[in-house]
């Protein structure tokens, strides 16, 4: 791991990526009585729900990857995934109602485009004719690699409707990708690239990777460059992590140590802001930058706190204001594929229940609302939370937001009326959001342990 600094950060910038709360690794099981999807969005608004459907497959698992995921979808095992998401459609339109409506909706993973052109068609009919969901009218986002960017499947997605492709490129440099165990050549990247460009899809994302092994600044700026050459509206930069059960972590103590690391992908992750910022993009969150004359696509104001989000597939979460949901979790390849076959095997009645989730009390869905804000480069506006929850932020987090103060996390320019993180709490994301967990999410989490 290139360095030129031996001195260790006081807090460790890279602890957790918080992209929901709770994870799931702190969700447990349900007593199938008391889980009955319909009682659960009984009471819910459901004028303007999020769709998010989970394709579970890639082509092939990058080292760093600890995402539900496996590779391949051998013996017709994507149809029968399918098979078994239609009949968890019947079973959510029961419980929602003739009356619900969705704002947008998202195909993730693993990776969507795993799925061929035919079967991406399926996926769109399970959506629009099993759910009720306009893919035309409403914001569409979908997940993609280079290897499945193919000019079928692109025109499938821009038929029906996508407004946004997210490319996980993650290095624009063949060796990089290699240290990543992510194999790919960028010329087949480029072309993946334009095949996109020539879909007219309105946004595309490109996601790239700082802290990979003999990454430099100068290779660093190359990959931002490459990418930079293709316009795209947004551009994601993720710290590398290693996680347990990984194909990066069984070689972990190969890597150096974790102050130069952290240093390293301080260094990078700095230049990449600077650089981004300097050919026309603002900072969104630590990790997303958007081009400032970006097309808007009627997405732009989902709030990542709001509760609606009704998931399909056996990664999926699904969220409701006293609870959230999904099946059971794993990294773990073996148990990865065990979770896939019993989805399969369900029955429509089968999934008429919640199994995993984490009941959402006040206190939680307070740091839910103040975490997931605060990340936001714009902050989090104070008379929203007072109109919300009936009392301060700072008497609900007066410890956390005064370590923060200390830290130098917070700006002191804002006004009483905003929370915003500082340019050096921004950078510090990975380590301020996990502060903000409860001390039950903790206790719940560390149980879990790698599997």
């Amino acid at each position: 791991m290139t360095t030129t600094s031996t001195t260790a950060p006081a807090v460790r910038p890279y602890q957790q990526y918080v992209y929901a709360y709770p994870h799931k690794t702190a969700y447990r099981p349900l007593r199938r009585e008391d889980a009955s999807l319909r009682d659960l969005w009984a009471s819910e608004p459901k004028d303007a729900l999020s769709l998010y459907f989970h394709i579970p497959f890639c082509e092939v698992r990058c080292g760093f990857c600890n995402l539900f995921t496996r590779i391949g979808a051998p013996d017709g095992l994507s149809t029968a995934y399918l098979d078994a998401l239609e009949r968890q459609a019947t079973a959510v339109r029961e419980a929602l109602g003739e009356g619900a409506r969705f704002a947008n909706a998202a195909f993730g993973g693993g990776t969507p485009t795993f799925l061929d052109a035919g079967e991406l068609e399926r996926l769109c009919d399970l959506a629009e004719r099993g759910l009720g969901a306009d893919l035309t009218a409403i914001p569409l986002s979908v997940e993609a690699s280079p290897a499945t960017a193919t000019a079928d499947r692109l025109a499938v997605l821009a038929e029906r409707g996508t407004t946004r492709l997210s490319l996980g490129v993650q290095s624009f440099v063949d060796a990089e990708a290699r240290k990543a165990v992510r194999p790919q050549r960028r010329a087949d990247v480029e072309a993946a690239l334009a095949r996109v460009r020539d879909a007219d899809i309105p946004v595309l994302n490109i996601d790239l990777i700082y802290g990979i092994d003999g990454q430099t600044e100068a290779s660093w700026t190359h990959s931002l460059d490459a990418a930079l050459s293709w316009r795209p509206e947004e551009l994601y930069l993720y710290p590398l992590y290693v996680r347990p059960l990984t194909g990066l972590g069984r070689h972990r103590d190969q890597l150096a140590g974790e102050a130069a690391w952290d240093e390293q992908r301080l260094r990078l992750y700095r230049h990449g802001r600077d650089h981004l910022r300097a050919h026309g993009y603002e900072q969104v969150s630590m990790r997303m930058f958007r081009r400032a004359d970006a097309p808007a696509t009627g997405g732009e104001d989902y709030a990542c706190q709001t509760d609606g989000m009704v998931g399909l597939g056996c990664g999926a979460r699904s969220y409701t204001s006293a609870l959230h949901y999904s099946f059971d979790y794993a990294v773990d390849m073996h148990r990865i594929r065990a979770i896939i076959d019993e989805y399969t095997a369900r029955s429509t009645d089968d999934f008429r229940h919640a199994d995993f989730g984490w009941e959402m009390d006040a206190d939680e869905t307070r740091r839910r609302h103040l975490l997931q804000s605060l990340l936001q480069a714009e902050g989090m506006g104070i008379a929203e939370y007072r109109t919300r929850f009936g009392i301060e932020p700072g008497q609900d987090f007066a410890a956390e937001l005064d370590r923060f103060r200390e830290q130098g996390w917070l700006e002191d320019s804002t006004g009483p009326e905003v929370l915003r993180l500082s340019a050096e709490g921004l950078a510090y994301s990975d380590a301020l959001g996990p502060e903000l967990f409860s001390i039950a999410v903790r206790e719940r989490m560390a149980a879990y342990g790698p599997r």
